[in-house]
This record gives C-alpha cells, structure tokens and sequence, in this order.
C-alpha cells in the first residue's frame, strides 16, 4: 500500500493542530485534532474553500448550541432536535459538506455547560477552528500531488486496458468471464478518471502564459476522457454482442477486425504523441486513418440483405456495433485535432513525468 501525499498531509494538520491547541492553552486540544482531519483537503483551491464553509457550518453549529442550551438545556434529546436542526439549517444553505463538523462544535459545546457557559462555548469554538485553520495552513505549505501526471497516466492505463480488449474481442480470443469482471473495473477508472481531472481543473495557476496553457490541455484531457468512454462502449457493445459477431459473413468481420485495428492503434499513437513520443504531424500520413465508414457501412448493408426475416434482432445488435465503432473514430479523430493544435501553439511544453513503479 503506497502512503499517498495526503495521508502524510493529514497526520502533519494533526499534530499542528495539537501543538497550537497546547500553545494557547486550549483546555481540549483532541476537539482541534478532529476539525483538521475534517478540513483536510487535496488542493490549495478545495482548502480555501473548505475553510470558509467550515466557518460559515460551525458558526451555525455553535450558535444552535448556544440557544438551545440556554433556552432548553442540555438534556440529550435536546441534543439530538438540536442536531437535526443543525443539519437542516446547512443543508439549506448547501453547506452539507461542513455538516459532520458542525455537529461536533454542537456536541462539543452542548456536552457540559457551566456557570460560565458562553466563555466554554467561545473557546470549544476556537480550538475547533485552529484545527480548521492548521489544516490550510498544511494545504498551503506543502505542495499537493501533481495532478495532470496522475490524470495523464490513468488515462493511459485505462485506454490501454480497453484497447487490449477491443482487440481480444474482434478476434473472439478472450474469456467471457474475465471481461465481464475488467468491464466493472474499467467503469470505476474511468470515474477515477474524471476526479483526477477535477482535481487537476481546481488547481490554480498564477501565471497567464500558464493559465492559457493549462486551459489548452484541459481541454485535450477532456476529449481524452471522453474518447476512452467511447471506446468503453465499443468494448460493451462488442463483448454483449460477441454471439452476433460470430455469425457475421467472413468478410464482413475480416473488414471490421481490420478497421478496428486501425482505430485502436492510432488512438494509441495519439496518447503517445500528446507527450512527445511521436512526432507531430506524423512522419507518415497514412497513420492518420483512422476507420472507413464508407466500407463499413457498405457491409451492414449487405447483412442487412442477407438476412431474410423482418425485424431480426442480430441485425439491430449489429447495427449498435457498428454505430458504436464509428462514433468512437469520431471521438478519435477529434482528439487528433485537438493535439495537432495544442502543439502547434505549445511546442515542447508537456510536463508529463514518468510514473513510479
């Protein structure tokens, strides 16, 4: 199990909140220690505004506390109305990320009032917002994980797996079992995809020349995103369908096979290329072909005559499979514009570093 950069980040908030608790002689410094595991964050940008939420959540949690004790005590049912009040009161105001925090300022006031009640309140309240603001002050210090590699390399892993498949699969070499098994795995890389890329869209660039260069390659992850979801749901549409490839005519699934090979290979050469791996414009030009829809369509119409029975369902199926490679090319070659621009105006510029083993 590898220890990631937030898990160090989080230990770090922990001890600096505790260490500042003590320093201001906070009579409970655990309660600083919890708000800085709550306010942890994995960009700079998501902690700047964690803290003003957690600020806006614990005053609210704080304040029910107040009126509820002063006014009702501090019986635990009135705890519990107090708390379902709490989370109302931020769910309205779409602070439902500050809800399981403000419940511990609530708590932690609520828990024993004394004759100086509002004095124990202001200082449970400020020992849980040092936990919150050593918690930034950690997101501020140390550097977070470098985003675009971790995007650009699960993208690259991802499609690689999917492309292994397509390629199994149009030559019904595979395990039915094993693929259907990947298929589920491949769908949460895929959401794993898109929260590296919200990740890496959240942070911030100070710099204009790099604001614009940022903005050039989000766009370019997108499209990557988005073509490795296209080829996703060939593989679907090829691994649900498999029976209705058997019985196509040999020459159809010899064209289809042969055009999806060159479909799956240029999407591999782009990946390669987006970092410098191979040149742009490629040296040979006949690379960029991508899929003939022309002969591909040309086939479905003669299976479409060739089967005699109306409303036939293989020919349905069949036409999904189609329809699917021939949206996943145009995905592709989208993706090919887009890199072709993205170098033109910043040559030499990806950043990409390998990833560790």
């Amino acid at each position: 199990m590898k220890l990631g950069a937030r898990i160090f980040k989080t230990g770090i908030a922990i001890v600096l909140s505790l260490y500042l608790a003590q320093l201001l002689h906070s009579p409970s410094p655990v309660f600083a220690a919890i708000a800085a595991i709550f306010a942890i964050q994995p960009t700079i940008y998501r902690s700047f505004l964690t803290i003003i939420e957690q600020i806006q959540g614990n005053l609210i949690g704080a304040i029910m506390a107040v009126v509820f004790v002063l006014l009702l005590g501090n019986h635990f049912i009135v705890i519990g109305l107090a708390a379902i009040i709490v989370i109302t009161v931020n769910l309205k105001l779409k602070l439902g990320n500050t809800i399981g925090l403000a419940l511990v300022t609530l708590i932690s006031i609520m828990e024993a009032p004394g004759d100086n009640f509002l004095t124990f309140a202001g200082i449970r309240f400020s020992t849980i917002m040092i936990g919150v603001f050593s918690a930034f002050i950690v997101n501020l210090v140390f550097m977070p994980p470098k985003y675009e590699n971790k995007l650009y390399h699960k993208i690259v892993d991802t499609t690689g797996e999917i492309i292994k498949w397509i390629r199994l699969s149009t030559r019904q070499d595979f395990d039915h079992q094993l693929l259907k098994t990947d298929i589920g795995k491949l769908k949460n890389d895929i959401k794993e995809m898109e929260q590296f890329y919200s990740l890496y869209k959240e942070e911030r660039d100070y710099l204009k020349t790099h604001h614009l260069d940022k903005s050039r390659k989000l766009v370019v992850f997108r499209q990557m995103t988005i073509t490795a979801k296209r080829a996703l749901d060939t593989l679907k549409r090829l691994h649900r369908f498999e029976n209705e490839m058997l019985m196509l005519s040999e020459e159809f699934r010899s064209a289809l096979q042969e055009q999806v090979d060159n479909l799956i290979y240029f999407h591999e050469q782009l990946m390669l290329r987006f970092i410098g791996k191979v040149p742009t414009p490629p040296s040979n030009q006949e690379e960029k072909v991508t899929i003939n829809k022309e002969e591909l369509f040309h086939f479905f119409l003669l299976h479409q005559k060739e089967i005699d029975e109306e409303n036939n369902p293989q020919l349905y199926h069949t036409m999904q499979i189609v329809a699917s490679i021939i949206d996943y090319s145009e995905q592709v070659e989208h993706l090919d514009v887009l890199i072709t621009s993205f170098h033109y105006y910043h040559n030499n510029e990806i950043s990409i570093e390998e990833q560790d083993d």
